[in-house]
Parts: structure tokens; C-alpha cells; sequence
């Protein structure tokens, strides 16, 4: 996958422009619901499979990728029959999907000769010292064993990533794209890339205003001036919750890459560089805690 020699992947690398993308070793990349279903909610197998063979590749290549995967409520959806309503639905359909979800990465990276491996987080998992620290330590001995880490949130446990925001209530974290966005923080990753049906950051919202114009980078810190506006028809994410995730891991000096994944090749492509979705630059040197 990389281009060169030169583009050896570094751990600790941070990226400043596209063209050093190819240097980066530890990756997290975050599947949206619309990317890991259909249109009619079935499990996308085609597509994944895509995906993860350039994650084998990038695995192969001496790079730690970690996957962060939506998709359970939806296909426990299917499953049950049901369009789910309240927070006990929700959290069944969590239930009967998430060993589908699994079944399907286990499956797909044995067929590569790599090892999937369940890790399910709530936010528990992050706010007490202990119970982060175990994680930390389990995702760190996962790499170094050559496994592809592949987590999810707790949904079937979880309660405030489901349930509409109360006030008083301040979730750590509301949905994948946050969720990505700290365990990308946390592992001190090099890169995140967020994929769903989402081609780039637009000046305005290209589903309202089709004059509307991608936004190939964003500066750290930069204002955007840009409408934010929706959620995904079948995730909990919207254009807002993506860019206060890449946001987030940008402060913390993680990059990030916004774009669609449901273009073929994708992941691949944005892996050497080339100019694909939105690149979010990090803070300065200096900035990760």
C-alpha cells in the first residue's frame, strides 16, 4: 500500500498534508451504519469485504489498524422484524445484531489469516481510571499480537447513547463518531477516518444548497462557517456529530479524514494520499496530552 520506501509507517507520526499519509502506522477507522448495511438493511458483505482487505493490507505492512464498527441495532433490526421504538427495543436489537456484526469481520479477516476481536465500550470504560486502564493495556496486546481490535458501543448495557439528551446528563460520548474519536485519542493513534455515506465537509449542506463545495482540508482550529445540518437516516450521527468528533481527536493531535464508504477502494485511497473526503489537521506539536 505504501507508495515507497520512503513512506515507511511510523508510530507517533503526525501527518501535516496528504501526502504523508502513507507514514502513518496506527490507525482507527469508524464504519457507519450506511456503510455496513444496505439499503434494505442487509449486512453490505461486498463492501466490508472491500474494507477489509485494505485493512489486511495495511496490517500486513507493519500498521496497527483498529476498527470501530456500527451496524448492530440495524441488523438486529432485520432480524426481529421491527422498527425499533424506546430504549428497550433498541438496546434488543443491540442484542440479537452485534453477533451477526462480529460473525462478519471474524469470518471476513480469517479468510485473510487475521483474528477479529470484540471489544464492546460504555462509557464506564473511559471515565473510571481502572477499568481504562485494562482497556488500554487489552487494545495495546492486541496489536502487538497482529489483531485487528474491532469495537463497538455497548448498546445492549448502555443507556445515555440511546436515549434522547437529558438535561443535567453529559454523555461522554453520544455515538460512534465520539466514541472513535476517544478511543483514538486514548490509543495516541496517528490517524482517524471516519466512513459513511458522507463524501467530504461541504461550505453548506449539499442536500439543501447544491451549489454547495467540498472542503478538501481544514486547519486546526479553523472557523468553518459552514451549515451543519441532519442526522443519518439509519445512524445516530449527522454532519454535526462528525465534525465535533474529528474536532475532538484534533485537539488531541489526532488527524482525521471525513469521507464516503461507500466508494469503492476508499480507505485504500485515502492511505497513499490521495486527495479524497475532507482532511481535519491536527493541533500543532505539542498539543497531545
Amino acid at each position: 500500500m505504501n507508495p515507497s520506501p520512503k513512506a515507511k509507517a511510523i508510530r507517533g507520526f503526525r501527518p501535516t498534508r496528504r501526502e504523508e499519509l502513507p507514514r502513518v502506522k496506527r490507525i482507527v477507522v469508524k464504519l457507519g451504519t450506511q456503510v455496513v448495511l444496505d439499503a434494505e438493511g442487509r449486512p453490505a458483505l461486498s463492501r466490508l469485504y472491500g474494507l477489509m482487505e485494505t485493512v489486511a493490507e495495511l496490517r500486513r505492512q507493519g500498521g496497527q489498524p483498529v476498527l470501530v464498527s456500527s451496524g448492530a441495532i440495524g441488523l438486529g433490526a432485520r432480524q426481529l422484524g421491527i422498527k425499533p421504538k424506546g430504549l428497550a427495543q433498541k438496546q434488543a436489537c443491540a442484542a440479537a445484531g452485534q453477533g451477526q456484526l462480529m460473525s462478519i469481520y471474524q469470518e471476513g479477516f480469517a479468510r485473510m489469516g487475521l483474528c477479529a476481536a470484540q471489544v464492546l465500550l460504555t462509557e464506564d470504560d473511559f471515565s473510571d481510571p481502572v477499568r481504562y486502564a485494562n482497556l488500554r493495556h487489552t487494545l495495546d496486546t492486541l496489536l502487538e499480537l497482529g489483531a485487528i481490535p474491532v469495537l463497538n458501543e455497548n448498546d445492549t448495557v448502555s443507556t445515555l447513547e440511546l436515549e434522547r439528551p437529558v438535561p443535567g446528563r453529559t454523555a461522554i460520548f453520544s455515538d460512534n463518531d465520539h466514541l472513535s474519536a476517544l478511543v483514538a485519542t486514548h490509543l495516541e493513534a496517528d490517524l482517524l477516518v471516519l466512513l459513511s455515506d458522507v463524501t467530504a465537509l461541504h461550505t453548506r449542506n449539499p442536500g439543501l444548497h447544491p451549489d454547495a463545495l467540498p472542503l478538501a482540508e481544514v486547519a486546526f482550529g479553523a472557523d468553518l462557517g459552514v451549515t451543519l445540518e441532519g442526522t443519518s437516516a439509519r445512524g445516530r450521527g449527522g454532519m454535526v456529530s462528525k465534525v465535533e468528533a474529528a474536532r475532538v481527536a484534533a485537539r488531541a493531535g489526532v488527524p482525521v479524514v471525513l469521507a464516503s464508504g461507500l466508494v469503492p477502494n476508499v480507505l485504500r485511497q485515502i492511505l497513499v494520499g490521495e486527495p479524497v473526503g475532507t482532511l481535519f489537521l491536527a493541533a500543532p506539536k505539542g498539543g497531545r496530552p
